[in-house]
């Protein structure tokens, strides 16, 4: 791995392009100012210092990239599935191709750790080859046979989409939501998060130079409230797939109403981690700490709720409480760092507030509670555990979306379940239990749409993604995300002759 000194080095030659072109937006193939001219500022967490000035796209911006992602489309969507697959491998080849600059300028953007972010991108190059492979057989259907009757289903692509991404790891998720739209033979509009743009110039970039047909990707940076509302009220977008906050997702549902937009969400969550005294208690502790305080908290998956049995309640808090005393916060370029700064001073400022928060409501700091230290100035926040909380807290209730954990206890199962279930999320849990059958009853019964059982979390790109209740609407992955981007359509042919009813005759 590079040293912290290479990669400060890097860093900065690569940002320097930035400084000096700014971030433009993608419209029919070419790099464009917005319409209007204006620019926003994007700054780095790491020390508060501005990184480029962005294109603030509106809806006159949007229009133009609408317009272009419905004239790509019919030639796009008609292309060979096999042509359109080695377009998508081309794309593949080329961010793995530029890897380490994808993940320096991400870290620099977003202030997460290089050793987390040095495998976003090939974990988005994974993501492109994944969905690549699938789209020859994309409009692959099924036969269904009844009396003197076949039935034939296909799929066809639903039409231009709008992408919005948020600005946690903006570059793996992008490729997560755009690989199946363009798989399936939709065009696309990407709006990225106004807090993290630099890396989806840099996708669109590698996608153009890769090959791909002008107006088949477009990008349009802006604000959520102007580039974002356009795009999910344009009539020529025929779905919006989105990830980020709930309260986000609520506005882009009305939004979308008055053109009857399909809709994916990917939402927040408050996921629990569920430890029975039967567990491996090292292994879950381990785990436990990975999925809260890795990525900095800013991860809809994170297990940010650990219920603990009673019994095992304080050894394993403490045990927590020191594997998180332990973890190096520092500058997201060092290999050694694992937390690094938080994306933006508000969003800090709504963490911190959490400590105050948690010691109204009579909960224990066990470790954290601060903000940490930094040289540069920057978003830095201890990784924190609150133990002696119940599920009536708002710590144990409310998405904080950073390095804050909180811990419960419950005397058996169905406190456990009770507990588990009682928030309006629902994205992800992890139960950790030796005993077999518990896991099938609590599988079977807690409100998530993900579960992983004696593990953290660990994607197989084939299974869906996705979660109930505030949590989200549909899935991603394999081929829910083909059923997302494509309509199916049915063929009813008859095979003998039958009686028709005669009117008027």
């Amino acid at each position: 791995m590079s040293s912290f000194q290479d990669n400060q080095r890097k860093a900065a030659t690569y940002l320097e392009r930035f400084a000096r072109e700014g971030v433009k937006n993608q419209i029919a193939g070419e790099a464009v100012d917005a319409a209007s001219g204006e620019t926003f500022e994007t700054m780095s967490p790491i020390d508060l210092k501005p990184l480029a000035k962005v294109a603030r796209g509106k809806a006159e911006d949007i229009d133009r990239a609408a317009k272009a992602a419905k004239a790509a489309f019919p030639a796009w969507a008609a292309m060979n599935g096999d042509k359109r697959k080695a377009l998508l491998h081309k794309v593949a080849d080329a961010i793995v191709a530029r890897a380490e600059e994808i993940a320096l300028v991400e870290c620099m953007d977003t202030g997460q750790a290089y050793r987390f972010m040095s495998k976003a991108a090939l974990r988005g190059a994974e993501n492109f080859r994944f969905f690549a492979d699938l789209a020859p057989q994309a409009r692959d259907g099924r036969a269904l046979r009844a009396p003197d009757q076949l039935n034939i289903t296909t799929r066809t692509p639903i039409g231009p989409v709008g992408i919005i991404t948020p600005w946690n790891t903006p570059f793996m998720l992008s490729t997560w939501k755009i690989a199946p739209a363009l798989a399936a033979g939709c065009t696309v509009v990407h709006k990225p998060a106004e807090l993290s743009p630099l890396t989806a110039r840099l996708l669109v970039e590698i996608a153009q130079e890769a090959g791909l047909p002008k107006g088949v990707w477009n990008l349009v940076n802006g604000l959520g409230e102007e580039a974002g509302k356009a795009l999910t009220e344009h009539p020529a977008i025929k779905a919006i797939g989105f990830v980020g906050e709930s309260g986000t997702g609520s506005l882009i549902m009305a939004q979308g109403a008055r053109t009857l937009k399909r809709l994916h969400f990917e939402l927040g969550g408050k996921n629990p981690v569920v430890v029975f005294a039967d567990a491996d208690l090292e292994r879950a502790a381990d785990a436990a700490v990975f999925m809260i305080y890795s990525l900095n908290g800013e991860r809809c998956t994170s297990s940010s709720r650990l219920l603990v049995e009673d019994s095992i309640y304080d050894a394993f808090t403490k045990k927590v409480a020191e594997k998180a005393a332990r973890i190096k916060i520092g500058h997201p370029l060092d290999p050694d760092t694992v937390i690094g700064p938080l994306i933006h001073p508000v969003h800090e400022k709504k963490v911190l507030s959490y400590f105050d928060i948690a010691r109204a409501e009579g909960a224990t700091i066990a470790t954290g509670g601060k903000k940490a230290d930094s040289a540069g100035g920057g978003c830095y926040v201890e990784p924190t555990l609150f133990t002696d909380a119940n599920q009536s807290m708002r710590i144990a209730r409310e998405e904080i979306f950073g390095p804050v954990l909180t811990a419960i206890p419950f005397k058996d199962e169905a406190e456990a379940l009770q507990i588990a279930n009682d928030v309006e999320y629902g994205l992800t849990a992890y139960i950790w239990t030796s005993d077999v059958t518990r896991a099938l009853r609590f599988t079977e019964n807690v409100e998530a749409g993900m579960i992983w059982v004696n593990s953290e979390n660990i994607r197989h790109l084939p299974a869906p993604f996705g979660g109930v209740k505030n949590s989200g609407v549909g899935r991603d992955g394999g081929d829910w995300s083909f059923d997302f981007y494509m309509e199916t359509k049915n063929i009813a042919i008859a095979t003998a002759p039958h009686n028709i009813p005669k009117l008027g005759g």
